[in-house]
């Protein structure tokens, strides 16, 4: 059985998980900070495209707000090396765009800097993507003409989100602290100061 999409009620919102309420039912979906960016506040419905995992010890489920993220994601999935976890933090730290302009360029260099990428990884997905992506791109090239709104964010709230794991914190602190205080209008630069005060 494949869940690729959902409906409901969302319950919680504690990057990278949601708790959504579908007919008295709560589904935990871990999701990219791509797609929080977009969600709804609690309380509020939403649709989400998932992607399904049942292993010998657990069961997850995914969530993404576009379908070209769950595309992206199931891609990635398919590179020897790279399960779900970088996957989902591969989303979280670049937009799939420019992920994929970094494949099909053969831009390694930009790839090592997204977190838990190293060289050999880097390569790897450069040679096992890119034919793949090259027909994906051509696919999801409507998405990309009309993203708007609080995708305009996401390098900046990256940004912020990156300085503060360079200083210590860890990804699902700073991811979260972000979201929480992004008013959509501050530059990653008061992003950082407010949070770091927070945190302090």
């Amino acid at each position: 059985m494949m869940i690729g999409k959902i409906r409901g009620i969302i319950l919680e919102k504690q990057p990278p998980q949601l708790l959504i309420d579908v007919h008295g039912i709560g589904y935990e979906i871990d999701a990219p900070m791509p797609t929080f960016y977009q969600l709804p506040e609690v309380g509020h419905e939403v649709n989400l495209f998932t992607h399904f995992i049942v292993r010998e010890d657990a069961q997850h489920l995914y969530g993404f707000y576009t379908r070209e993220e769950q595309s992206l994601f199931r891609t990635l999935l398919k590179v020897n090396g790279v399960g779900a976890r970088l996957a989902l933090t591969i989303l979280s730290s670049t937009a799939p765009d420019e992920f994929v302009q970094c494949v099909l360029n053969n831009d390694t260099a930009s790839l090592v800097r997204l977190p838990g990428i190293g060289k050999k990884t880097a390569e790897r997905l450069v040679v096992e993507m890119r034919d793949k992506l090259s027909d994906w791109q051509h696919a999801n090239l409507p998405n990309q003409a009309n993203k708007t709104g609080n995708h305009a964010r996401h390098p900046i709230l990256q940004d912020a989100i990156s300085a503060l794991i360079s200083l210590g914190y860890k990804q699902q602190e700073a991811n979260s602290k972000i979201t929480k205080i992004d008013d959509g209008q501050a530059s990653s630069e008061e992003l950082i100061r407010r949070a770091l005060r927070e945190m302090m």
